[in-house]
């Protein structure tokens, strides 16, 4: 997939003694890792806390939020996301750090040919005029093609619906990293190569339509074995920039969270491409010495 968007949980503390084994019991575990929620106990916490792999956009009625994840969001004190996404100054900020450094345009990026072809598509696909994104990291406007890939017209990003969950729930939302440093992920990334990866999505379109719905199927099914297998894959996958991109930034929170589990019940809502792999999340977590349990959702 090449979703590189992306390319971004809590109850009040209850004794020691109890907390942890009350959690265990009271959350049913999955048979295997197929599932998108998992339970992270263990290593002294006195309380659990959660982990769930999100999908930044996608059709409503396939958002995966089961009777658990939503009494597990109705337990902790805290949901972290990526962003903090209540936050105004994440939403202005972002406005202002999708743009590329210096006097860069997207015009710079592509011969007159391979313009034609971007100028095109925004027209006529997508309604809109090339020119209101001339200062855009080409990364970000691959999301603008997202939709055109799924088979609906009410879509959402699962981030979204989660923070509606939140506030239903009265948890104050919290983000791993900042705007600023989400943009700083992408400015290490050539332009050049954002934008090659820009055009190869929209002249390959048909292909990379396949290849989207069979991740939203992953992603429905809660395969976590196949969304790993897709991430490694040569043609779709994040190839040299998984490192900027997805293990590095795994490293980071951990850091982070293991401070932030030992003082507070939390649930953490990632992109589900940092939950897999031998870097992802979940093997990070029970490297720490935490016990992740995989939860049915």
């Amino acid at each position: 997939m090449r979703l590189r968007s992306g390319y971004l949980l809590w109850a009040i503390l209850f004794c020691s003694s109890c907390t942890a084994q009350n959690s265990r019991t009271a959350f049913a575990t999955n048979s295997n890792n197929n599932t998108l929620l998992w339970e992270i106990t263990g290593k002294q916490l006195t309380h659990a806390s959660y982990l769930f792999g999100t999908f930044h956009i996608i059709c409503k009625e396939d958002i995966p939020f089961g009777p658990q994840l939503k009494k597990a969001v109705a337990n902790v004190q805290e949901v972290y996301m990526e962003l903090d996404m209540d936050d105004p100054n994440t939403t202005l900020g972002a406005i202002r750090l999708m743009k590329m450094r210096g006097d860069t345009s997207l015009r710079d990026l592509f011969t007159d040919a391979e313009y034609q072809r971007i100028n095109s598509f925004f027209t006529d696909t997508l309604k809109m005029p090339i020119i209101l994104f001339q200062k855009m990291k080409p990364f970000f406007l691959e999301a603008l093609l997202y939709p055109q890939m799924l088979p609906c017209k009410a879509t959402s990003g699962v981030e979204e619906a989660l923070m509606q969950l939140a506030k239903e729930n009265k948890k104050e939302l919290k983000g791993l990293e900042t705007m600023e440093f989400q943009a700083s992920v992408f400015d290490s990334i050539p332009y050049k190569e954002q934008a090659k990866e820009l055009l190869k999505s929209i002249d390959s379109l048909d292909v990379s339509k396949k290849y989207f719905a069979k991740m939203v199927n992953v992603y429905k099914k809660q395969e976590l074995d196949s969304m790993e297998t897709m991430f490694n894959d040569d043609q779709f996958g994040l190839g040299d920039n998984e490192d900027i991109l997805l293990d590095q930034r795994n490293k980071n929170w951990i850091q982070q969270l293991n401070t932030i589990m030992k003082n507070e019940s939390v649930f953490v809502a990632v992109g589900a491409g940092h939950l897999v792999g031998p870097s992802g999340l979940i093997a990070l977590l029970r490297k720490e010495g935490y016990t992740v349990r995989p939860l049915k959702n």
